[in-house]
């Protein structure tokens, strides 16, 4: 199991975001389930639906993308966050991450569970704490 950052799936999505990361960690959902936090199925829509309003991608196309990471052993976390969270809120001051890119990391902490993602400050802290997934 890892934690699955919106930056990854949306580059299966987007040509020009393709990475050979980002299809490994694809590859990986054959084997392994991802966790989200509830965050990334918001993330992952206004992404698709921006795009759409920047005509990077047609509406039937962002339909069946969404159908697509339906089908992938994707699980949400049950935890939701709080404007009250000192986790969060230190992890976001002390590496200088949004409040999203937060999220993603105190799951990973908390779960211990490796972090798949492409936002390249994000890896660096993941990479420093030791939760990046490396494939």
């Amino acid at each position: 199991m890892f934690v699955l950052d919106c930056s990854v799936a949306l580059a299966w999505c987007f040509e020009d975001e393709a990475s050979d990361y980002a299809d490994k960690v694809l590859d990986c959902l054959n084997a392994q389930t991802a966790l989200v936090p509830r965050l990334w199925h918001l993330e992952v829509l206004n992404v698709l639906l921006v795009g759409e309003r920047r005509q990077r991608i047609q509406p039937d196309a962002t339909q069946e993308f969404l159908m697509l990471l339906q089908e992938l052993d994707i699980q949400t976390d049950k935890y939701s966050p709080t404007l009250v969270n000192d986790e969060l809120i230190s992890l976001a001051r002390t590496h200088q991450l949004s409040s999203y890119d937060a999220t993603y990391l105190a799951l990973a902490l908390r779960e211990k569970l490796p972090l798949a993602t492409q936002d390249k400050r994000l890896r660096q802290v993941a990479e420093k704490l030791g939760c990046y997934l490396q494939v």
